[in-house]
């Protein structure tokens, strides 16, 4: 049966498009089907991400619309075939998605794939909403920092009140997922620390993405860094947060991104 995980966040740019798409092609790597959904109507990144921008003809509001079918506006990705993506538009209103809508594809793409990931926009209002209304597990993707860890909890008193689970009595499995991290600068008090984080959302950690110039490469040239940089810190950090989302137990490591002799150089220079 497929599962609907949204990955979401109440803060803008905190790395929920490289989450998706990051996520989406290391379970694919692990032999799930997958599909990555883009929700952010109007911005449109996730495409980019993926490297499969010049391949967008139909989206996902032309689907809700019925101006397109489903398979019409799926793309399926360069590297792996068995990792899909269904672009939104860039030139359509948040209003133009429905409820019915999204619902009947949600449920379309349940019968083709084992994992459904949403990439939702930021904050509370339609778009964010509608990303998370179908959704069986969220991902909440957080920066150390105490306006996003504020945000997040705003998130999670969503995803328990405005999704088709809520209203049925159940709960939607929520994980968090902290980005940019930095272990010196949170030594230094600089920004939250993991403990501060965990004890305000109360959350179970799903994984801790270090703070690496690696995931900017890696949208830059639209591949998601888990394909781009497999041997770097934060691919290696997202493969385990998806294989911890299909059930390993895997103990929680804080990875630190390799330096390399001329990095560290310029690094004391600086100090």
């Amino acid at each position: 049966m497929a599962k609907v995980l949204v990955v979401t966040s109440g803060k803008g740019g905190v790395g929920k498009t490289t989450t998706t798409a990051a996520l989406g092609a290391a379970l694919a790597q692990g032999g799930q089907n997958v599909v990555v959904v883009d929700f952010d109507v109007g911005l449109r990144n996730l495409d980019l991400v993926m490297g499969a921008e010049r391949r967008v003809v139909f989206d996902l509001i032309n689907v809700v619309q019925g101006v397109a079918k489903l398979p019409q506006a799926l793309i399926r990705d360069k590297r792996l075939e068995n990792l899909w993506l269904l672009p939104a538009s860039q030139t359509r209103d948040k209003d133009a998605l429905t409820d019915e809508g999204v619902g009947r594809v949600i449920a379309e793409l349940s019968t083709r794939f084992d994992w459904i990931l949403c990439d939702s926009p930021a904050g509370i209002e339609r778009g964010a909403t509608l990303a998370m209304r179908y959704a069986d597990e969220a991902v909440i993707v957080t920066n150390p920092e105490v306006s996003s860890v504020r945000d997040s909890d705003r998130i999670i008193g969503m995803l328990d009140s405005k999704t088709v689970k809520a209203e049925k009595g159940e709960q939607v499995k929520k994980h968090i997922l902290i980005t940019r991290y930095d272990p010196m600068r949170a030594a230094r008090g600089e920004m939250l620390t993991i403990d501060d984080i965990l004890e305000i959302l109360a959350t179970p950690l799903l994984g801790i993405i270090p703070e690496s110039q690696d995931v900017l490469k890696a949208s830059n040239v639209g591949s998601p860094v888990t394909l781009n940089n497999a041997d770097s810190a934060p691919a290696r950090a997202y493969v385990d947060a998806s294989r911890r989302l299909m059930g390993e137990e895997l103990a929680m490591v804080v990875p630190v991104e390799r330096k390399g002799f001329m990095d560290r150089l310029l690094g004391r220079r600086a100090a």
